[in-house]
């Protein structure tokens, strides 16, 4: 294996994918229209709804739970583009190209990831627009959160890809994984009290939010921002150090997993 020409390899097939990003017109609006519908509707609902009692500013809370889905959520769904790529009789040249399948992996991960910052930066003008408040270091430090989110993201799209035949399905499945973690996630409402009640249906849903992989990137995200979970005064769960263990751990064995099972599927077609 030349490592020089992998690397090329994977650097052609991610700006293959940032290059369709910035090429599509729809899509771009469409990364400023629902993350905005999110933060000004669904957030002044469900926010407002739950902001009683509470200290912190609710419209920041939801628009860096925002910010954060929206860049895990477009990592996550763009690695299934791999599932069209190899139905494409364009791209099916890259699957009979003497690349290696880590290469092509590598690549779509890295892609998709500059995409999902494209589309954060975006988000992060938005949030300016409409009066979210932070300070240079604050804004500085969502720039790594961000990479590391993304990658994350891509991992768990990966788990998913290696696991579905085909584009139409994974489109069919991919709302019924993404949608309840929206919510048990604490995007736009904090999930501190779930288990409070104690009942069968709180502990549950308190369950289900603790094996939500976007809780962790969302939390991580906001824990940075807000300083800890002392100075956030609830809006935050974990310490930011927790977080980034969990993503770590959950996103490597997302990877490793994930690449193996394609990697096999790859031999075997």
């Amino acid at each position: 294996m030349n490592l020089s020409h992998e690397l090329n390899a994977m650097a052609a097939i991610a700006y293959r994918d940032l290059l369709k990003f910035l090429r599509d017109r729809s899509r771009i609006i469409g990364t400023l229209v629902f993350p905005a519908v999110f933060i000004l509707i669904l957030g002044g609902t469900f926010g407002a709804a739950a902001a009683e009692g509470r200290d912190f500013d609710m419209w920041t809370f939801v628009f860096l739970g925002v910010f954060a889905q929206n860049m895990w959520q477009s990592s996550a769904m763009g690695i299934i583009s791999l599932l069209e790529d190899r139905e494409n009789d364009f791209s099916q040249a890259i699957f009979v190209a003497p690349l290696s399948r880590y290469t092509i992996l590598g690549g779509k991960i890295f892609g998709e990831s500059l995409v999902s910052l494209a589309q954060g930066v975006v988000i992060f003008a938005f949030g300016l627009l409409i009066g979210i408040r932070m300070d240079v270091s604050q804004a500085l430090w969502l720039i790594p959160v961000s990479i590391l989110v993304c990658l994350y993201g891509g991992a768990f799209g990966l788990l998913l890809m290696a696991n579905m035949k085909s584009q139409r399905g994974a489109q069919q499945i991919f709302p019924f994984l993404l949608l309840p973690q929206f919510f048990l996630g604490g995007v736009i409402s904090p999930v501190d009290k779930l288990a409070e009640k104690g009942d069968v249906i709180s502990l549950s849903l308190d369950f289900l939010s603790r094996i939500s992989p976007l809780r962790y990137a969302v939390d991580l995200l906001r824990g940075v921002f807000f300083g800890g979970v002392e100075p956030s005064q609830g809006a935050v769960l974990a310490s930011p150090a927790f977080n980034l263990a969990v993503m770590a751990v959950v996103g490597g064995v997302f990877m490793a997993i994930g690449t193996a099972m394609f990697v096999r599927q790859e031999r075997t077609r």
